[in-house]
């Protein structure tokens, strides 16, 4: 069974590799490995991050499970399993239970470089990578351009990174 500390062990390297590359806090790139994954528990096709891969059809991806969160009640997935009206923080989300396409990756390592690719490169993430020295910050600005739909999921990576911090 894998813990969190041997989570942090067998993955750091690569978190600190991908920093070495991209100036991504290696903190908030383990931490978001942890949360997509349960620390490790769950990592189908060494898929760490949840990174969609939006046409389905050359191969490197995989069709998933996967719990997503709108204001709107009318998304398209290639298969809806469930939709549930919930308030969170005091509005009206709809959590959408869908299969969607993610990609599959042939080694941890090339979905941490694929990740870091995804956030160093998207113009979309430009006011993140301001923040590299503060991987705090960095998690809040990732999750205002909108790599999450659940509208906790600076509050959550905020808590694995501080467990994460026990370990390193």
């Amino acid at each position: 069974m894998i813990t969190q500390q041997n989570f942090v062990k067998k993955n750091y390297p690569h978190a600190l590799e991908t920093q070495r590359k991209t100036g991504i806090p290696a903190i908030f790139i383990l931490a978001q490995a942890a949360l997509e994954t349960g620390w490790g528990k769950s990592a189908p096709g060494n898929m760490f991050f949840g990174v969609k891969d939006s046409d389905g059809i050359n191969g490197n991806e995989q069709l998933l499970t996967t719990t997503e969160y709108s204001k709107k009640s009318n998304l398209k997935f290639p298969v809806i399993l469930g939709i549930t009206e919930v308030i969170r923080n005091g509005q009206r989300w709809f959590k959408y239970r869908v299969r969607d396409y993610f990609r599959k990756n042939d080694t941890p390592e090339q979905s941490f470089t694929d990740h870091a690719r995804l956030i160093s490169r998207n113009k979309r993430y430009a006011e993140a990578m301001k923040y590299t020295s503060n991987p705090y910050r960095f998690a809040e600005e990732i999750h205002k351009a909108g790599y999450a739909t659940d509208p906790e999921y600076t509050k959550k990576l905020h808590s694995v990174m501080r467990i994460i911090e026990r370990f390193i």
